[in-house]
């Protein structure tokens, strides 16, 4: 049974911890190591490390610096199929799915490798007689990221590459429920030639959040997660005075309208349902067809749903591996019998899967609700597992007025031949990723990545160019020579 440790000052170091977390198998329901919850103490010694490690890598050279990122991609890239059997080990999702996954990460690294030219400020001469202006870009100092369970392997790699290549040092905090993959990722930052402090690891829970939260050394911090924790972290880290970006939770919503190809639409549209088991902030939520196609595409969408074989993910040939943890599935499982309560009409039962000829592992099979009305349970709460709601419409201004209603504004698809109707229903949307004949809005890593209303708190969303206005000050230089 392996108890993680910490990385912190470039040292695996046993936590100050008094308790510990349980780290299951979702597949088999196997405990495979166990979480220190970390305290503020631990969260304090990173911190110190980070602080420490910050003048000297302020002041290495920014080609030295994305050197160590590129160093980084390649052991990521020789690492691929071991990180991605972690993830699914950790966390419970396919193996492809890990794989997309760590590859969706690498992505984000080799982007951070061109900070030398993405991180360069501008300047005008004679802005006055004799007088030149320059803006620099500078790292802050300190920053902190507190990543979730979805994606073990991919969200941490939203902010550190980017911090670190721009010259801040780092302390990320994984999910205390998959600690186990970037430990494996710090191992591999070890021999990228980072000095000691640069990036930090605290494994723990709620204390070392708060702990980060509160630190008057952390410079910025990045928060992945519900939309109430991500609320309340903006809320507490602004208050302290540091810059925040804080994602939260989400109801996406995906269109079907009558001249969509559904040949083509209805496998995605299942993917973005049901992959990594409705566990992503970008999961389809509601489906909303538009008139006469409402029949079909809840017909040929629960067909598709119901060949999915639902198993361990590490597994070939399955279609959707269980959710994270047995409480996790419980609370599913009573968004399930509300939906029935409250009178939407069940397509497709998960629950017949839950469990049944599967040793401890916390199954949950997909399910479909037809006729959801938007005052219900399962139509304005994020379920964060495999249940889908069918909310059909008459026009695509009605569907329109459906999405712009609910608070949460995360991504949002339009299935359409029809150039106009996309173009007015991504002018139109509330959220800030939009997808058009696209099951999964996730923006690749030189775009912004982040929602709206109640799903992001902050003014820079993740990755891509918002990642340098983030990560680093623009200082202003006026010079006057005699």
């Amino acid at each position: 049974m392996e108890t993680v440790h910490n990385f912190i000052g470039g040292a695996w170091t046993p936590s100050r911890a008094t308790e510990f977390l349980d780290v299951h198998n979702p597949a088999t329901g196997d405990v495979i190591a166990k979480t220190p919850l970390s305290t503020g103490a631990d969260v304090d010694a990173a911190v110190a490390a980070a602080k420490k490690a910050f003048p000297g890598w302020r002041d290495t050279p920014v080609m030295t610096r994305a050197r160590a990122m590129f160093r980084f991609r390649e052991l990521l890239e020789e690492n691929v199929e071991e990180i991605a059997r972690t993830v699914t080990r950790e966390h419970g999702k396919t193996l492809d799915e890990s794989r997309g996954s760590v590859r969706r990460g690498i992505e984000s690294v080799e982007v951070a490798c061109g900070t030398p030219s993405l991180m360069t400020g501008y300047g005008l001469e004679n802005i006055a007689s004799g007088i030149d202006c320059q803006v620099i870009r500078q790292p802050l100092g300190v920053c902190a990221a507190i990543a979730p369970f979805n994606f073990p392997a991919m969200v941490p790699m939203w902010f550190l590459p980017f911090a670190v290549a721009t010259g801040n040092t780092f302390v990320l905090k994984p999910s205390e429920r998959v600690p186990l993959t970037q430990g494996l990722v710090a191992s591999l930052l070890e021999q990228c030639g980072l000095p000691p402090g640069v990036v930090n690891l605290v494994q723990g829970g709620r204390e070392a959040v708060e702990a980060i939260c509160d630190h008057p050394d952390v410079r910025a911090v990045s928060f992945v997660g519900s939309t109430a924790v991500a609320r309340e972290v903006y809320r507490r880290g602004t208050h302290a005075g540091k810059r925040v970006q804080a994602l939260g939770g989400a109801k996406n919503f995906i269109v079907v309208m009558p001249d969509a190809d559904l040949d083509r639409a209805i496998g995605v549209i299942t993917e973005s349902f049901f992959g990594c088991a409705g566990e992503r902030c970008l999961a389809g939520s509601v489906l909303v067809p538009v008139g006469e196609v409402h029949a079909e595409a809840r017909d040929r969408l629960a067909e598709s749903a119901r060949a999915l074989r639902v198993g361990d993910g590490a597994d070939e040939g399955t279609g959707m591996g269980p959710v994270i943890s047995a409480a996790h599935r419980d609370r599913v499982l009573g968004y399930i019998e509300r939906g029935v309560s409250e009178g939407a009409r069940l397509v497709l039962d998960g629950r017949q899967n839950a469990g049944s000829g599967r040793r401890g592992g916390f199954f949950l099979g997909p399910t479909l609700f037809d006729g959801v009305r938007p005052e219900m349970t399962i139509a304005r709460d994020e379920i964060f597992g495999p249940v889908a709601s069918i909310a059909p419409v008459k026009t695509l201004e009605e569907a329109i007025a459906v999405m712009q209603a609910h608070p949460n504004a995360n991504a949002t698809s339009i299935f359409t031949s029809s150039g106009k109707a996309a173009r007015e229903y991504a002018r139109l949307a509330t959220a800030s990723m939009v997808g058009v004949n696209i099951g999964v809005a996730a923006p690749m890593a030189p775009f912004p990545f982040g929602g709206a209303k109640d799903s992001f708190f902050g003014d820079l969303k993740a990755h891509g160019r918002d990642a340098y206005e983030f990560y680093t000050d623009k200082k202003v230089v006026i010079s006057r020579w005699f």
